[in-house]
Formats: structure tokens, C-alpha cells, sequence
């Protein structure tokens, strides 16, 4: 089954050569815009990430039917209900998701490549993981419930095609009933952002609430910083893609714990012994 959001990708191009053209005619010396090498880089990670899913998408699909197989309950396509609950379940598995994969190393050395543009526009969202394997247990209690499994897959597709929106400092802040039920390009900058008051907030998909509700959310304020708390300095899609695997792997190799090593591997970014004392 291949993904709704493949059939995205034409549109998500075309999206950021018109955005980089409004950047060329309309400039505004307030927002920082489009930069070649980072865009290029932005794409090549996305391209990559698409060759490197399409066959782990079957790998899901088996997980995701052989739970759905085993689940006492089956819920109905047709009935409205389930996409109600299909749409709040598959957003909470999101912002779990997405939240795990800032506070746990071993999994922000996947999710890491999204966040090392120092640039914030729409190629930007295109830069993804090459290790997309760390997300699937997130997702398995849907299908374990009794959702089929292809509308989980059709509603991870409208969550990725609505984020890809998010990634622009074209778009003020919206209307303010709007701000506070959805996430927008306001909240998504301040995810973004590497500024202290900006880390680990506003991990939500579609929808704001949840960041609301578990105590992660903060509103845009200062301009955002974009990029790591420590860049990476390279356009080399390896590198972006693997850096902090290698890094993770040398202080694990270097601690002389066990207790140590775990917790470079599964504690948050920027762990160490001395700052655990």
C-alpha cells in the first residue's frame, strides 16, 4: 500500500519553489527565507527518507494487520464514529511519538535530522529521518483496538500533509480560537526553535490540545533560533542522517559503566554522568 502522502510529494515541490520565489520578489527583512545548499539538503533527506519507507511501510502493514487480526473488536470503516476516534487516537500516538523522540537519546538520534536546518520553510519539513523504524510501536495500539489497519496508515498521511504546512515564517499567527484547538506555523516555530524557553515544547500533530493538556506547550514569543542547541555544520546527507548514532555510540564505547551507557542510550539529549551528579 503505498502511502497518500507519496502522492503529496509533487505538490510539496512545487509548494516550496513557489514559497522561495516569494521570498525573491516579496522579501521581508524579517524573515530569514530560503538558502541553497541547506534546501537541497532539506530534499535529499526527503527523497531518501521516501526510498528507505516505502519497503519498511510493508513491514508495518504486517504489524499493523497481524494486531488487528488478534483484536476482539472491529471497529467499522463506516461508521463516523471510528474516524472520530481515528483521528484523536492517531494525534495522541503522534504526540507520544514526538515526544519520546526529544527525550530519549537512542530515538532523537532518529528524529534529530528534522531539526538540524538552521533555516525554517517548507523544504524544511521535507528533511526526514532515513531510520523510520523507531516509530511503529506508537502506532500498534490502534490497530490493536480494532482499527483497520489502512485507515491508520490514510490518517498518518493527512497528519504528515497537515504538518508539512506548518513549516513557514510566511504565516503570522492565525485567528486566536484557531491558536488554541490546532497547532499552527506560530506553535511549529516555537518547536523549532533552540532557544532555552523553546526546547521540548509543542510536540502535537494536528492539534495543540494535547501539549495543553500534558503541560508542554508555550506560545511564540521571542524569535525563534533555529537549529540544534549544537549544529552539526554540514549539508552532507549522511552525516545528518547518522551523526548522532555515531555520536551516542562513541560515549557509550568511552563510559566505563553500565549505568552510564544506558543512559546515553535512553536518557534525553545531552545526558552525562556529571549531569546526572
Amino acid at each position: 500500500m503505498i502511502p497518500a502522502v507519496v502522492y503529496a510529494i509533487p505538490a510539496f515541490v512545487l509548494l516550496v519553489v513557489v514559497e522561495a520565489l516569494s521570498y525573491r520578489f516579496l522579501p521581508d527583512d524579517d524573515e530569514r527565507g530560503y538558502e541553497l545548499r541547506d534546501s537541497m539538503t532539506s530534499m535529499s533527506m526527503g527523497a531518501g527518507s521516501q526510498v528507505i519507507a516505502l519497503p519498511w511501510k510493508a513491514v508495518t502493514v504486517v504489524m499493523y494487520a497481524a494486531l488487528f487480526t488478534v483484536s476482539p473488536w472491529r471497529l467499522s470503516p463506516a461508521s463516523g464514529w471510528t474516524w472520530v476516534l481515528l483521528f484523536f487516537a492517531e494525534d495522541l500516538a503522534y504526540y507520544a511519538f514526538h515526544r519520546a523522540h526529544h527525550r530519549v537519546r537512542v530515538l532523537w538520534a532518529s528524529h534529530v535530522v528534522h531539526h538540524s536546518s538552521l533555516h525554517f520553510n517548507l523544504s524544511t519539513a521535507l528533511r526526514q529521518s532515513w531510520t523510520p523504524m523507531t516509530a511503529l510501536p506508537f502506532w500498534l495500539p490502534l490497530a490493536l483496538v480494532g482499527i483497520p489497519p489502512w485507515m491508520i496508515l490514510l490518517e498518518q498521511s493527512v497528519s504528515l500533509i497537515y504538518q508539512f504546512f506548518l513549516h513557514t515564517e510566511r504565516v503570522d499567527k492565525l485567528w486566536r480560537p484557531v491558536e488554541r484547538v490546532f497547532n499552527t506555523p506560530s506553535h511549529h516555530r516555537v518547536h523549532h526553535g533552540s532557544n532555552r524557553v523553546y526546547l521540548d515544547r509543542n510536540y502535537g500533530g494536528i492539534l495543540i490540545v494535547w501539549d495543553r493538556l500534558f503541560r508542554t506547550f508555550e506560545p511564540e514569543g521571542e524569535r525563534a533560533v533555529y537549529g540544534l542547541t549544537k549544529n552539526i555544520d554540514t549539508y552532507n546527507p549522511l552525516r545528518v542522517a547518522f551523526h548522532e548514532y555515531a555520536a551516542a555510540w562513541r560515549d557509550v564505547r568511552a563510559a566505563r559503566r553500565w549505568r552510564d551507557r544506558a543512559g546515553y542510550l535512553f536518557g534525553p539529549p545531552g545526558w552525562s554522568p556529571r549531569a546526572e551528579g
